[in-house]
Order: C-alpha cells, then sequence, then structure tokens
C-alpha cells in the first residue's frame, strides 16, 4: 500500500551485516593504535555492503538481502553519509585528547542507527533507537569541559527518554490487540482494520508523540540547537543522520499512521507549528552553525507534517535530500569567514516588493501544475495531490524573488524552477516505482490546514525581513532571536539539581568506561 513489498523468506541475518560491521570496527578500537584506519576501514566495508545488498535485490532467491526497499535506500544513505564523516573526522581530530572515545562511539552510533533500519520487529526497533541515544552522548560531551555541551545532554537525556516511553507504550498496544509486533505483520492489520480503531488511534498517537520528541520539535527542540559545542563531524552525524530516523519511522509504518486521523493532525499541528516557528528563528540567528541547527529543527517539523498529510514520498526524498545538505553545510562550515567575506564584497540585495512575492507564486504555480499534469498524462504517473503540488510550489517560488521586469534573469530563473520541478517528479516515479512509497490521500481538513501553515510561512519569510521598522518590529526580532522562549521550562528543569544520581548523561556508564578503555589503551 504505503510502503515497498517485503521479500518473501530471505536470510534474516544478513540484514545485519551492515551494523556488524561497525560493532566489530568498535571492538577492534580498543586495543588498536591505529584507530583512524579501524574507523575509516569499518566505515568503507560498511558501505560496500550497503551498495552491494541495492544491486543484489534484484537477484533472485536467497542472493536477496532481508531488507525493505526503503530500508536499503536509506541504510546505503546512512553508509555513505558514515564514510565521508569517518575521512572528514580523521583529518580534524587526529591526535586529539579522547579520539579513542570518539571513533568507539561513532562506530557505535552508526551500528545502532542502521540496526533501526534492519529492524524486523517493533520492539529490537524501540531497542536499536535506544542505543542510539546512548552511544551519541559521549559525541555530544566529548569536550566535557564546555557547560553548553552538559546542558544539551540533559535535554536529549530528557526527551529521549521522554520518548522511549511512548514508544514503549505504543508497542505494549499493538502486541496486546495484535499479538506480534512484527513490522510486516503490523503494517498488514493496520492496512485491514484489523485492530480495534480505539487501539490503533492510541498507539499511533504515542508512536507520533515519541517521533516528534526525537526529532526535536517544539518544545523540546532547545537541545538540538545547543550540541553545537560538539565536534563538527558530530554535528553533522546528528543532522543528517540521527535526527533523520524519526521520518523514517514514519514512512516505515505508514499503514499504521494512514489509519489514525489523531496521529496525523498532531503531526500537522507539531511539525509546521515547529517549521514555521524555527525557520522565522533561523534567520535571526548570526552564526551559521547556530542558523544550520535552526534549520534542522525547521526541516523536521516540514518532514511531520508532509507524514501528517500523507505525503510519504514527498517525505522521503525530503529526508534524503535534507540529509546530504546538511552533511555539507555542517563539514563545510569552517569556510564561513571566507563565505562571509566574500558575501560582504557583494552589492546589497534590494528589498522584495510584495507584488513580485505574489507573481513569483503565480509563475511556481504555473510551473508545477504544468509539470504535473505533462507527466501525468506523458507517463500515465498517479496524479500529484494538491497538497503536494501546493509544497512544491511555495518551494519554488522562492526561486523567483527577483525584478520581474528583468527578463533575462527572469527566464534563467524559470528554466531553473522548471528544471527543478522535472527532477522532482524523477524522484517521485522512481520512489514510488522502485522504492514503492507512495502518497495517500489526506484528511480534507489537515489538508487545508497543512497549507495555509506552508503559506503562511512563505509570507512570513518575506515579511520578517522587509516589515516596517518600529517598536514592535524590534521586539518581534528579539522574542525571535531567542526562540520565542519556549525552551526556558526545560532549561530550568535540567538546570536545577539533576535528580538522577548516576544517569547523569555527561558522566554516563558508556562515556565513563570508554575514558578508561582510552586510558588503558595510552
Amino acid at each position: 500500500m504505503v510502503t515497498g513489498a517485503h521479500m518473501s523468506h530471505p536470510p534474516q541475518w544478513l540484514a545485519w551485516l551492515v551494523p556488524l560491521v561497525y560493532v566489530l570496527g568498535a571492538s577492534a578500537a580498543l586495543g588498536r593504535r591505529h584507530i583512524w584506519q579501524v574507523l575509516e576501514g569499518s566505515a568503507g566495508v560498511a558501505l560496500a555492503i550497503a551498495l552491494a545488498s541495492d544491486a543484489l535485490r534484484l537477484a533472485p532467491g536467497w542472493l536477496h538481502f532481508a531488507l525493505s526497499p526503503l530500508a536499503g535506500a536509506v541504510m546505503t544513505l546512512v553508509a555513505f553519509l558514515g564514510w565521508i564523516i569517518a575521512r572528514y573526522s580523521r583529518g580534524n581530530l587526529s591526535g586529539e585528547s579522547g579520539e579513542r572515545r570518539f571513533v568507539i562511539a561513532l562506530l557505535l552510533t552508526l551500528a545502532s542507527v542502521t540496526a533501526v533500519l534492519a529492524a524486523h520487529n517493533f520492539a529490537i526497533l524501540i531497542l536499536a533507537w535506544f542505543t542510539s541515544s546512548v552511544t551519541l552522548h559521549p559525541l555530544l560531551t566529548h569536550y566535557p569541559e564546555r557547560p553548553g555541551a552538559r546542558l544539551a545532554a540533559r535535554k536529549k537525556f530528557v526527551s529521549s527518554r521522554l520518548a522511549e516511553l511512548c514508544l514503549a507504550g505504543a508497542a505494549a498496544l499493538l502486541f496486546a490487540h495484535c499479538h506480534t509486533l512484527d513490522l510486516s505483520a503490523l503494517e498488514r492489520i493496520a492496512a485491514a482494520g484489523g485492530a480495534s480503531f480505539a487501539t490503533l488511534q492510541l498507539a499511533a498517537l504515542l508512536l507520533a508523540a515519541a517521533v516528534l520528541l526525537k526529532s526535536a520539535q517544539f518544545p523540546v527542540h532547545g537541545w538540538l540547537v545547543q550540541v553545537m559545542e560538539a565536534p563538527t563531524s558530530v554535528s553533522a552525524l546528528l543532522h543528517a543522520g540521527v535526527v533523520n530516523l524519526g521520518g523514517y519511522v514514519l514512512i516505515r509504518l505508514a499503514p499504521l499512521m494512514a489509519a489514525c486521523p489523531g496521529a496525523q493532525a498532531l503531526l500537522v499541528l507539531i511539525g509546521s507549528a515547529s517549521a514555521a516557528l524555527a525557520g522565522l528563528t533561523m534567520m535571526t540567528i548570526p552564526s551559521r552553525k547556530g542558523r544550520l541547527a535552526w534549520s534542522t529543527c525547521s526541516q523536521m517539523g516540514l518532514m511531520a507534517a508532509e507524514c501528517g498529510l500523507g505525503l510519504y514520498d514527498l517525505a522521503l526524498l525530503h529526508l534524503i535530500g535534507h540529509a546530504l545538505y546538511k552533511a555539507h553545510a555542517f563539514l563545510a562550515s569552517g569556510d564561513a569567514v571566507r563565505d562571509g567575506t566574500a558575501r560582504r564584497m557583494l552589492p546589497e540585495t534590494q528589498a522584495v516588493a510584495g507584488t513580485t512575492v505574489l507573481l513569483a507564486l503565480l509563475a511556481a504555480a504555473i510551473v508545477t501544475g504544468g509539470s504535473a499534469w505533462l507527466w501525468r498524462d506523458a507517463l500515465r504517473i498517479a496524479p500529484l495531490p494538491w497538497s503536494a503540488l501546493l509544497v512544491c510550489s511555495l518551494g519554488v517560488a522562492t526561486l523567483l524573488w527577483n525584478d520581474p521586469w528583468d527578463l533575462r534573469i527572469q527566464m534563467r530563473n524559470l528554466a531553473a524552477a522548471a528544471l527543478g520541478m522535472q527532477l522532482y517528479l524523477l524522484w517521485h516515479v522512481s520512489i514510488d516505482r522502485i522504492i514503492g512509497v507512495t502518497s495517500v490521500t489526506p484528511v480534507p481538513g489537515l489538508a487545508l490546514l497543512g497549507g495555509l501553515s506552508f503559506l503562511g510561512l512563505y509570507l512570513s519569510q518575506w515579511l520578517a525581513p522587509h516589515g516596517a521598522p518600529g517598536a514592535y518590529r524590534a521586539r518581534l526580532l528579539a522574542w525571535s532571536s531567542a526562540g520565542y522562549f519556549l525552551d526556558e521550562p526545560l532549561t530550568r528543569l535540567v538546570s536545577c539539581r539533576w535528580p538522577w544520581h548516576g544517569m547523569r548523561p555527561e558522566g554516563s556508564r558508556l562515556g565513563q568506561w570508554l575514558a578508561q578503555r582510552e586510558g588503558g589503551a595510552a
């Protein structure tokens, strides 16, 4: 229905080869001197296995890897990012104190993330997702002397534990009424309406709440925008890989979410609000990495809202594009001084007129709608929902915010917008027919709400920098730059005396054990 068909009976252990490679690499790094070679070698082997699994998926019989096309595609993405981050980390952190602890924690985090993708059972998925949170903490507190790193780790500890309680509650409800936690079986039961409506609603609500908590949505977003104290490679791993797991889980369990309007409404409401507020805050942050962090919060909100609207193919494309973009953006953030100097040499940009914004939206709607109509008639692809066309139109319209009377620039931008739309439709067809992820019809009221939210975000991107000066605008900018103070309650909670002795995230048992092993190896 929504996700791709699963293999008949392939060997289950094949799906765990990639996580196993990372675990073996972490074990080898405990006692070896050449830890960076171990890291790069493990990441390279894992990437080779992931690519081979994609190729062998077309082969007959037992050569099939026990992964759905969706899980295989995302695992290849994670393995590729892990390989890039491993190579970057060697040049960035080699020779620093704590390098062995960093390498082991990085490999274990990659193992946990890929284990989430390899899981065929909801309980195993929850355990792997929990493990990824535990192994990520030594990376977030790689510099434990920094107060900001400790504060962010505490906030993440609280939100992650709340998310895991929600996941455990969803699993208990599903097992009690469906008598299985096999993901494929749960998909079939949800699609066929084989479980009680109330049970599905509550389980899906808990699952949606867990994803929102794990994805750093308002009001528990603070830890994501405050982990800039960690090394750059950790920020790339977190923003390009770990935080995207929420979107993957929603797409993986799409039949369950599609059967529950309450969970869809929660995703659209919280996701669209987080996208709008974080997007506005991003424009007021002076630091490059800070803007990237707020951008991730906004993009995760957009992804959650897309899943709530049933646009699962758009959400998967969003996940892949965001992961690749954020990995590059963080790893290239060291060029901020050079880029800032280059921007200062450019002429100042003029204010965008309101008529230009409206004309750009009209032109984008024509390009988007015309392209979708052409592809529907020429290639017989399923028509895109109007909510997907609206999201695409709003994204394309920002490319056309130039002088409408400069025909040369407008023609160039229109050509770029048309080409971008064709590439999106090509991805849409590929995701639909190869990976097997398609959109479903959203609840009409939610589609209208989501469309108005995206339209409001589009207009606010123009109003925020071009509004009339005055005390009201200055106050609004001050509130926006502070994230509307929505993070203050959680900050005050974790800034008090930490009540869970022996469970301090900045001094976790895993971090202490790794530090002891590192000292012994030295």
